[in-house]
């Protein structure tokens, strides 16, 4: 014995109730019961009809035309010309009694619970008609059941409650005697006196399910839209997969939980008899689906699924007149209970001086009230504090009977979300340890649920969403190295790394849901960019709200450091090679550190010294490990170091930093780096990094330009007054050639001194073979005293600098 159940979709159409054919003459010859809801989004007309008829608006009667036109037509594209006039008639007699119905509840202006069941229940009623003569007029022999009779219920119009004793026997005796196959509408029963009453919400679903314990079925079907139960709403998590099996205790509290494949009320009558449910996609059918069992328990996967709620209201009284005192919460239930609020979620401080209820916030008003009339003397006492109400909220569940099996689960889910800036409101755990409940703000839901989807669905793809200002040399590569790797990243490492907001200096562009067309992301930004400002683009950047967020600033721009801080409030990580933020005050500096560890954001900067190199990340494990810096001899400025190689006597100074700037190796503004700034913020970050309180004004700077070249306001000029001056830049290479030395600009710290300049370095010395662009570090420790620990290789370019960013948006990811 098989009970199927079909849903509005699946017999939506007349193309889709030829696949529910298919479907069903497939499991023949065994003896099945199929049970129908209404064609898809006829109970919503019937509900619209209703409620216009109700108010005496005249329009009801088009929505009428509508659910008649709806199901005529499906009758003439899916039955045989020579049947339908049996069916037309059938139909047409039930849709002449609907319409005197509606009639009589818009002459009376008036909608009564009975009423809006006997309307409700055309919507199967008219359905399980229709596909009963299409299943006969196909050749496969069917009877159409009679719900209403079968079903008994008391008369609790619109959620009636069965008797089941008498309902089990009618539907035993009824299919003894009936076809193989059987159709029946779900939803609709009646009381004893048969007056048609309705099984309330997922009603079909519980048809199904009286049927299938009444009859000690083998197999219990639902035939939905989806393949079967998903471990998140996949409208929410993109990444949402089904579940292969759940306990019964697991439906349920992902039921209860908002998961809407299934009811509650669906799962209890089959509970006892243990027989599995099964949830099937009417389209894919070849897919596995969910099984619901007693035994779900086996594997590795502890965690089965994340379900929530939105819409809700947090209802918090307080007060010192609560501690201690007898029935306190009793009342409060009480009070709730009578007004018919459902309270979806309780807390309570052990100190008794406070407790939480969560509610649906169309309750507020009447909570309010029932709450109120309750306490009135304890609030006019001051004995508790007035009612707190929070709304906007939303509820997520972690579901899984093996999660008593495990420690830490909580502690994994608080830190997910932490991590993302998302702010618990209030938890609830049973002892079963079965389901933990938190409540957070409803703006963060869609982000909680996938940080927590991505923390314990390890299986499926981590996403990191970045948002990048600065899109010239470096951030053009990186965007082209991040392309380049993207399907390596996606395939072997289960990341996507999206880049979702994009800008220059003149506009920015945001794709939060797909992420840009890194194809043609310049053509996007010209084409549908707005106005840059970087405030707006750090407040875009937050209400996006999504997981795992990173901004990257390549720019060397002081006001985008500025606000560093703000993001990082925010619980958004930040990457960047602009070393003014780490260069700033040391308070800022420190700051910004410790802002990063307060809102568990990071705070990578590996690119302000050494471009692509590990020097910061070398020195932290230095640090980490209790090493102590002593000494600290570094070229330092890859620009400075391609300058100075290439100048050679006879060339002119001006043509060798013009060709520094052309291969991308100099800042923007060329006097940044021959002004030994750029350098000296460097050096200032490697002493604060070596845990030391140092400012940018401490370090002495030994400038080798004529203060009238520093004096330019633009490129050209630069370039022009350092032609001018060309003979100083002669004498300087020329005395360093007889002494057979070769020009170094050098950055050094040594006993709590540190400057930066222009030095002639002997043969010996290891600086003197550095080629190209390079940069090399000296740390002279406590461990490394005679001989220093050496970091070497490419210091500046854009290759190198994005991937340094690349690497630390990558540590990210990894953490």
């Amino acid at each position: 014995m098989k009970v199927l159940k079909f849903g509005g979709t699946s017999v939506g159409t007349p193309e889709n109730l030829r696949i529910v054919k298919d479907i069903l003459v497939a499991g023949q010859p065994e003896k099945t019961v199929c049970v129908v809801s209404a064609l898809g989004g006829v109970t919503n007309l019937l509900h619209s009809c209703s409620d216009l008829a109700a108010s005496g608006d005249e329009s009801y009667e088009e929505l009428l035309s509508q659910i008649e036109e709806r199901h005529l037509s499906t009758i003439r594209e899916l039955l045989p010309v020579k049947t339908q006039s049996v069916t037309f008639s059938k139909i047409k007699i039930l849709l002449n009694e609907l319409e005197d119905i509606m009639k009589g509840v818009y002459l009376i202006r008036e909608l009564s619970p009975k009423t809006l069941d006997k309307v409700l229940s055309f919507g199967e009623t008219l359905s399980s008609n229709i596909i009963v003569d299409y299943l006969n007029a196909e050749n496969i022999k069917t009877d159409l059941g009679d719900s209403k009779a079968l079903i008994k219920t008391d008369s609790a119009h619109n959620n009636a409650n069965v008797d089941f004793a008498l309902t089990n026997k009618n539907i035993t005796e009824y299919i003894s005697k009936a076809a193989d196959l059987v159709v029946c509408a779900g939803f609709v029963s009646s009381d004893e006196n048969g007056v048609t009453t309705t099984l309330g919400r997922g009603g079909s679903d519980y048809t199904a399910a009286i049927f299938a314990a009444a009859l000690d079925a083998d197999a219990f079907e639902i035939w939905t839209d989806v393949s079967g139960m998903m471990t998140s709403d996949p409208r929410q998590v993109t990444s949402a997969h089904p579940i292969e099996k759940l306990s019964f205790q697991e439906a349920l509290e992902l039921s209860h939980f908002g998961a809407k494949v299934i009811y509650p009320p669906t799962i209890q009558p089959v509970l006892d008899k243990k027989i599995p449910i099964k949830i099937k996609n009417t389209f894919a059918p070849e897919d596995p689906g969910t099984t619901i069992c007693d035994d779900a328990n086996g594997g590795k996967q502890f965690v089965k699924g994340l379900s929530s709620v939105s819409n809700i209201a947090l209802l918090n009284l307080t007060g010192s007149g609560m501690v201690g005192v007898p029935k306190f919460s009793f009342r409060l239930f009480k009070a709730l209970s009578e007004a018919k609020v459902n309270v979806i979620i309780i807390t309570q401080a052990s100190s008794e001086h406070s407790i939480c209820v969560g509610i649906d916030k169309k309750d507020i008003e009447k909570s309010q009230e029932a709450i109120a009339a309750e306490f009135q003397l304890e609030l006019s006492l001051r004995k508790i504090d007035p009612l707190e109400v929070e709304t906007g909220m939303a509820i997520v569940a972690l579901v899984g009977d093996n999660m008593r099996q495990h420690v830490g689960i909580g502690g994994q889910m608080f830190s997910a979300l932490g991590e993302n800036g998302i702010s618990i409101k209030a938890i609830a755990q049973g002892s079963s340890e079965r389901n933990i409940t938190v409540v957070l703000e409803e703006r963060h839901l869609k982000k909680a649920l996938n940080v927590l989807h991505e923390s314990f669905f390890l299986s499926k793809k981590k996403r990191m969403n970045l948002f990048m200002v600065g899109i010239g040399n470096v951030g053009g590569t990186l965007i082209e190295q991040i392309k380049k790797q993207y399907h390596y990243l996606d395939e072997q490492e289960d990341l996507e790394l999206k880049i979702v907001g994009i800008a220059n200096s003149r506009k920015m562009y945001f794709n939060d849901e797909d992420g840009i067309n890194l194809e043609d992301w310049k053509g996007q930004l010209d084409s549908e960019g707005e106005p840059m400002e970087a405030t707006q683009f750090v407040n875009r950047m937050v209400e996006a709200n999504l997981r795992n967020s990173i901004f990257i600033d390549n720019t060397a721009n002081a006001d985008i450091a500025g606000l560093y801080e703000e993001i990082l409030k925010k619980s958004i990580s930040v990457v960047t090679p602009n070393k003014i933020a780490c260069a700033s005050g040391y308070e800022n500096y420190l700051t910004l550190k410790s802002t990063a560890r307060e809102y568990q954001s990071k705070f990578y900067y590996e690119t302000n010294v050494g471009a692509g190199l590990p020097v910061l990340t070398t020195l932290g494990d230095l640090i980490k490990s209790g090493d102590k810096i002593n000494k600290i001899q570094a070229v330092l400025s890859g620009s400075l170091n391609f300058i100075f190689n290439s100048f050679k006597p006879g060339v002119k100074f001006a043509d060798v930093v013009r060709q520094a700037g052309v291969e991308g190796y100099t800042e923007p503004d060329p006097k940044i780096d021959l002004s030994g700034v750029d350098v000296m913020r460097k050096i200032l970050i490697l002493i604060r990094e070596s845990g030391l309180k140092f400012e940018l004004g401490d370090i002495e700077s030994k400038s080798f330009i004529p203060q009238e070249c520093m004096d330019t306001t633009s490129n050209e000029d630069f370039y022009s007054s350092l032609e001018k001056h060309d003979e100083v830049f002669q004498k300087i290479v020329s005395d360093a050639e007889a002494k057979g030395a070769k020009l170094k600009f050098v950055a050094t710290f040594d006993k709590g001194q540190a400057s930066v300049g222009l030095e002639e370095v002997p043969k010996d010395h290891p600086f003197y073979i550095l080629e190209g662009k390079d940069n090399i570090v000296l740390f002279y420790t406590n461990r490394y005293v005679e001989q220093p620990l050496v970091i070497k290789g490419a210091g500046a370019g854009a290759e190198v600098t994005a991937s340094g960013i690349f690497a630390d948006v990558m540590r990210i990811a990894n953490s």
